[in-house]
């Protein structure tokens, strides 16, 4: 159902003429008889969400339809699973950071919230940053006590079959996650210049060119660990922050090979209910 909002927070709002704006607010709640159903629906600009009908939760596919990111793009989601709901939101195809003139970076904002008793799976297809990129992302996820969450933010680092190195590319990223106001997870990125260079130092990503960081905020995420990592190729690994919450980290050497790794693990950690964007 559509619902009047107040305007976008403010930090949406472009520094000068963007290329692309867009803003996207989306609830998942459960009704009488206990069934997944959408709460509330806001889209503007470029951004847009397609449901797929699915009995147990609410999967929104995401859509940019600018095309990609660049230099002075604003772009939000808001998205928050209600007490008792499963909202899962994933991305149609990969989001690409194009080259950006000036200095104004693309700024992509997520807020998500989890109720108690409620999951959230944030499942976004790869971002490809392209060569002269300049892209400031950050994701904050607010839990209540009892709230489910799993994470995946699979990034590849240029082109490679097309033989695209980053030389000239800005990307700073960050993962805030707090549970009941408390800090529970905290991970940023920052690369600047030749980015091909510093991933190629052994003691950074000795050369791989993709990356994923998986996180599961759940009670059951301890009993994961082990299959998990006896799972893992060799230039990847995953450990408990605490009985509650697991981290995972993956280097490959392209996206073909991050996603032959990536796809086992989010099959398991959504006891292979992937959606099926991720097959196509």
């Amino acid at each position: 159902m559509l619902q009047q909002l107040p305007r976008p927070a403010p930090d949406i709002a472009p520094s000068g003429p963007p290329r692309a704006r867009g803003l996207l607010r989306i609830t998942a709640e459960v009704d009488a008889t206990g069934a997944a159903r959408l709460g509330l629906l806001r889209q503007e600009g470029a951004l847009r969400a397609l449901f797929p009908r699915l009995p147990n939760r609410v999967e929104a596919v995401v859509l940019n339809t600018s095309g990609g990111a660049t230099g002075g793009d604003r772009l939000r989601i808001e998205a928050e699973a209600g007490p008792g709901a499963h909202l899962r939101l994933t991305t149609q195809a990969a989001e690409r950071a194009y080259r950006a003139t000036g200095s104004v970076p693309a700024r992509i904002r997520n807020h998500l919230r989890v109720a108690t008793g409620a999951r959230l799976d944030w499942l976004p297809q790869e971002t490809i940053l392209f060569e002269g990129c300049h892209l400031d992302r950050r994701l904050t996820l607010d839990l209540a006590p009892g709230g489910r969450a799993l994470i995946v933010e699979p990034v590849i680092f240029g082109r490679v079959l097309m033989g695209e190195s980053l030389r000239d590319a800005r990307f700073r990223d960050r993962v805030e996650i707090c549970r009941d106001g408390v800090p529970l997870y905290l991970d940023a990125l920052s690369f600047s210049g030749d980015v091909t260079a510093h991933l190629a130092r052994p003691a950074v990503a000795n050369g791989a060119a993709a990356m994923a960081s998986v996180i599961l905020a759940a009670p059951e995420a301890e009993s994961h660990l082990a299959p998990l990592r006896a799972a893992l190729p060799a230039a990847a690994g995953a450990t408990l922050l605490a009985p509650d919450l697991l981290v995972l980290r993956l280097l490959a050497a392209d996206g073909f090979d991050l996603r032959a790794a990536l796809l086992p693990v989010l099959d398991r950690l959504t006891s292979g209910t992937l959606p099926a964007s991720w097959r196509l």
